[in-house]
């Protein structure tokens, strides 16, 4: 096994763990906060919009199991990368569509893949995901952990 990890933002962190939660080759996945600059956030203070935090899933994996690849067309196909600070019905900076890299090969893969998206013209508007480096993450309160399967939604 060879564990890796990449942080993804697609707005609203519940739906986008449940996404990644059912990938084969995906070991764990963690609802948190991450980009800001807030020590400790909470749920609370990240929705005000004042810590500049995204709400996010890290997205622990078996890289012998799963591409990065794989992980990046997930990501891309759970959420519209193309909407500023907004999916769906969530608006704010918190729901900014983004990705964290621990590795310049994760880096790459997401340039890559967002420049071969970007002309597919497969949305209309331009992709606005940004690719950044991983910072700090900090571990989302405990009930929005697995909170589909808490809920019965899955």
């Amino acid at each position: 096994m060879t564990a890796s990890k990449i942080i993804f933002g697609a707005g609203c962190f519940w739906g986008v763990e449940a996404t990644f939660r059912r990938i084969k080759g995906v070991t764990n996945v963690i609802c948190g906060y991450s980009g800001g600059h807030t020590v400790n956030p909470t749920y609370t203070a990240v929705c005000t919009g004042t810590t500049g935090h995204i709400e996010v899933v890290l997205v622990e994996y078996d890289s012998t199991d799963i591409s990065i690849e794989n992980l990046l067309d997930k990501f891309w196909n759970c959420h519209d990368p193309t909407t500023q600070n907004r999916q769906g019905p969530d608006i704010g900076e918190q729901y900014r569509s983004v990705i964290f890299y621990f590795t310049p090969e994760q880096e790459k893969s997401a340039k890559e893949f967002k420049d071969k998206l970007q002309t597919s013209k497969r949305w209309k508007d331009p992709i606005v995901t940004e690719i950044l480096p991983a910072g700090q993450f900090y571990v989302a309160e405990e009930y929005h952990q697995d909170y589909f399967t808490k809920h019965g939604i899955y």
